[in-house]
């Protein structure tokens, strides 16, 4: 990355710290008519584009493991026939809460025995659609910096870090909770999704218990065999065959890294409840006034904001599977991601290219040609003065832009008057980041189309930029962190992931549970570390700065 672009990233940055006062999130109705006024950007601490990211990032590995603290609990089945597979150091079926992995190579890293003795790896399949709640971010990574924070909410009605190494308490107290509401288990993400099981004999049927080979010892204790390993990736006690089988579980995981991510779990996004709406949790506004997303938790959360997050949980644990209005709200949101997040990504190419300002310029323009090609109306004419910086003639392609995914949506009485709270909240979500993405990409062509023949290119190429990264760092998608050059076939890439941070001796457990081993190793200095993974070490790669910051 060059200078100039180094610059351009400080000055975005400038621009975007003005601090102003959150307000609930709102978005008001299209009917002044400055409501499409190019200029007009949103509150800077809006809440909308994050409740948008966080949702489509659901059950994906990638993104919530660049941003581990969750902020949702959303309520969903696990389908009948689905396999789930929990290692063990004897041949018992659990009697008690325990865990089980989706993957099989996440469950025999805790099939612990002798090379003598073996293990035992227990598969089980759903006889029944299990109720489960989901918990986003890495809630299984044993950290004090709001992983866990959610779930102390639903178990305790507080957050309570003391309890970080309690995992056996935190099951029972989940599974307490949730008997209530027939909840079978709660699901979570560490270097793999799991479940939290809190009955082995309700909704599951052993479909194999198998005898597999070992030389991992076991866990001591009556409830240790469904404890992790306390071997690190990289610890130099461990053989290569444990650092092979390490690397297999982050493998695993990566199969479910972005879009669709983990589809053995169905989620009702109709009874999301997130700690983003901030009609619903006014008292973090003041906490992530200012902050970075890799900063926001729920320390500052009042006993008033729990009481109301808990009465919602509860309704939507009440209500049945699918009683939303019928929008497909996952396929929603992928559709306006999926629209923009290569087109975005290929601009900001060409604007960092090397190429002749003239060169540049035009590639970039066929680009938001194309972008704004399905809302150009004949109706909107480009003035024939180049002079005038007012761009107020597009104003009607930005509104078409804005409007055409779910105008249909706020149409229809019928849709409104069915949907849920969730579903209001959803459609606010769309609307403002998709608003926004139309806002700069309307404005972008504008420029460039009153600019056509222009001599001065490189002052258009300043604007361009300065806009792209300010929207590209608002919307903050994790689909543009990769590692540059890409993987090769025996690499994989790859996000610091609780528990390999680093390297770190191995110790007796302190209390991981299916949920991790005694500690992890420190944790990164910021979410966007990337390397190139291999079964035989880790080498750094990359040269975006997301994926370049000193770490684990």
């Amino acid at each position: 990355m060059g200078a100039y672009w180094q610059y351009l990233l400080v000055l975005a940055n400038i621009l975007g710290s003005v601090r102003c006062t959150q307000l609930p999130f709102r978005i008001p109705a299209a009917t002044a008519e400055d409501d499409w006024d190019l200029n007009r950007s949103p509150n800077p601490n809006a809440t909308g584009h994050l409740i948008f990211d966080t949702v489509h990032s659901f059950l994906q590995h990638w993104p919530n493991t660049r941003y581990r603290n969750g902020h949702n609990i959303v309520p969903g089945v696990v389908p009948v026939g689905t396999l789930l597979y929990h290692g063990r150091s004897d041949e018992q079926i659990p009697s008690e809460p325990q865990w089980a992995a989706t993957d099989p190579e996440h469950s025999y890293a805790f099939c612990r025995g002798s090379v003598e003795e073996g293990c035992w790896q227990l598969t089980l399949s759903a006889t029944r659609p299990l109720n489960v709640l989901y918990f986003d971010g890495s809630a299984a990574a044993k950290l004090t910096d709001g992983p866990l924070q959610t779930q102390d909410i639903v178990a305790w009605g507080e957050i309570r870090p003391e309890m970080i190494r309690e995992e056996y308490t935190r099951i029972d107290a989940l599974c307490t909770w949730g008997r209530r509401f027939g909840v079978d288990g709660f699901v979570r993400m560490e270097m793999d999704f799991e479940i939290m099981i809190c009955d082995f004999t309700a909704g599951l049927e052993v479909v194999t218990l198998s005898h597999l080979t070992s030389d991992k010892p076991a866990f001591p204790g009556p409830r240790w065999p469904g404890r992790k390993p306390t071997y690190d990736i990289d610890s130099p006690v461990d053989t290569l065959d444990h650092s092979v089988e390490a690397f297999e579980v982050l493998h695993s995981g990566s199969w479910h890294n972005l879009y669709p991510g983990e589809t053995r779990i169905q989620l009702d996004l109709a009874r999301l409840v997130s700690f983003y709406d901030t009609a619903l949790v006014p008292s973090l506004m003041a906490q992530r006034l200012g902050q970075k997303r890799y900063g926001h938790q729920l320390g500052a959360i009042t006993p008033g904001d729990i009481a109301a997050v808990m009465e919602r949980v509860e309704r939507a644990v009440h209500t049945p599977h699918g009683a939303g209005c019928g929008v497909d709200w996952s396929t929603l949101l992928h559709t306006v991601a999926e629209r923009y997040q290569n087109r975005l990504e290929m601009i900001q190419y060409l604007l960092n290219s090397s190429d002749t300002g003239e060169n540049v310029m035009k590639k970039v323009q066929t680009q938001l040609d194309v972008m704004v090609q399905p809302y150009r109306l004949h109706s909107v004419a480009v003035p024939t003065s180049a002079l005038s910086d007012d761009l107020s003639w597009s104003s009607p392609i930005y509104e078409l832009c804005a409007t055409t995914h779910t105008k249909h949506i706020h149409s229809s009485s019928t849709l409104l008057a069915l949907m849920a709270e969730s579903e209001h909240l959803l459609l606010r979500a769309i609307d403002e980041t998709n608003r926004e993405i139309c806002r700069v990409v309307t404005r972008m062509w504008a420029e460039g189309a009153r600019a056509v023949g222009a001599v001065d290119h490189d002052s258009v190429l300043v604007y361009w930029r300065v806009q792209l990264v300010a929207l590209m760092e608002w919307l903050d998608w994790s689909a543009w962190i990769k590692c540059d050059p890409a993987c090769s076939v025996e690499e994989m890439c790859y996000l610091p992931t609780w528990p390999f941070f680093g390297r770190t001796p191995p110790h007796s457990p302190g209390g991981g549970g299916h949920g991790g081993p005694g500690g992890p190793g420190h944790r990164p200095h910021s979410p966007g570390h990337g390397k190139h993974l291999t079964d035989g070490g880790l080498t750094m790669g990359g040269n975006d700065p997301n994926l370049n910051v000193s770490g684990a």
